[in-house]
């Protein structure tokens, strides 16, 4: 989906992670939903990343939410 994210099945079975790392979208999303600025998870949780890794998971949730189809049963 972009260069910053990376599936890769031998790490976290396959969960989207930041390239290079085994940090999944997934943690770095529970973090920004729990209301931490990007600042504090860089610092407090995992000071390997960058702002734009973070705006990458961001970008990453985007792009497979509008990719999902949705049926609404009528």
């Amino acid at each position: 989906m972009n260069n910053r994210i990376t599936i890769d099945s031998e790490i976290h079975f396959g969960k989207p992670c930041i390239t290079g790392t085994r940090i999944t979208v997934k943690d770095v999303l529970e973090l920004v939903s729990e209301g931490l600025s990007f600042k504090e998870i860089i610092k407090d949780y995992y000071p390997d990343l960058t702002l734009d890794d973070i705006r990458a998971c961001l970008q990453y949730a985007i792009e497979v939410v509008s990719a999902e189809e949705v049926h609404i049963a009528g």
